[in-house]
């Protein structure tokens, strides 16, 4: 299991049914976000090294989270994969740290939109952000050539054609917990040994959503292969409470961001 939870989600898997079964015709485009105020802050302490304030902070830093591109938004990035049935073979697009950046939001972006490129030309947008008192979305829509398929991670799932009316509408007021249903999967597999492996759905939708955050921290136009070839590491040498972080504040405490056009990510 690796907690890509939509994929026990009953609006999602009777929405799939529906898709595959033709209801929206080919998915010619697709729109994911995860739009939000952000999440908790845990304050330095002055008994806390450096790399127990990160460890304690790990949704903002890249060796430990990925980004929130990766942490959160990787759930709708994934729904646009699992539906589409493919993988981008390149990425491009921008962002940054317009609200967030500094010592509470050290390294990562607080926005980032890009498009995601399928092999057969197809693109997915993608938008993530974390601004307070904003609205919020997190969502996904697919665009077919006979209709439009409207998801988010509460029960939703509503089909329309091309002109706007309702061809399906998922009614799951009593659908079990996804989470739940998740770990009643994995409990099952083990009690009974069977094998289940969500490892490569899990390994590709996590690598689209580094390619996406490779995209828009250097702002160039960055290819699968070479992504998931690339050979820089952004881990530390060794793991202990007092080792070296990969990154480190400056002398007022505000950790250094990436730069589009500067940022080396290959």
């Amino acid at each position: 299991m690796v907690g890509l939870q939509r994929h026990y989600q009953n609006n999602y898997l009777e929405a799939l049914k529906r898709v595959q079964d033709g209801m929206i015709g080919d998915i010619v485009a697709a729109q994911v976000y995860w739009n939000s105020p952000g999440v908790w802050v845990r304050q330095r302490q002055p008994s806390m090294t450096e790399m127990e304030y990160q460890m304690r902070n790990w949704y903002y830093f890249n060796w430990l989270c990925g980004d929130h591109i990766n942490e959160q938004h990787i759930h709708n990035i994934d729904v646009g994969n699992w539906f589409k049935g493919a993988y981008p073979v390149k990425a491009s697009g921008t962002g940054g740290g317009l609200l967030g950046s500094g010592k509470d939001y050290c390294e990562i972006f607080d926005h980032q939109s890009l498009v995601f490129v399928y092999a057969d030309g197809i693109v997915i947008s993608s938008h993530c952000r974390h601004f307070e008192g904003t609205a919020s979305n997190v969502s996904e829509t697919l665009i077919g050539t006979k209709g439009r398929l409207e998801l988010d991670g509460g029960n939703k799932a509503i089909i329309r054609d091309l002109k706007g009316t309702v061809l399906y509408r998922h009614r799951g007021e009593e659908d079990p917990n996804p989470y739940q249903t998740e770990h009643d999967v994995l409990f099952a597999a083990i009690k009974n040994n069977t094998a289940h492996n969500d490892a490569e759905f899990g390994a590709k939708s996590t690598m689209t959503a580094i390619l996406g955050r490779m995209a828009t921290y250097s702002g160039q136009i960055i290819n699968w292969e070479d992504a998931i070839n690339s050979e820089l590491s952004i881990m530390p040498k060794e793991f202990d409470w007092k080792a070296a972080t990969p990154t480190n504040p400056d002398a007022n405490g505000f950790y250094p961001i990436p730069v589009p056009g500067k940022t080396r990510v290959l």
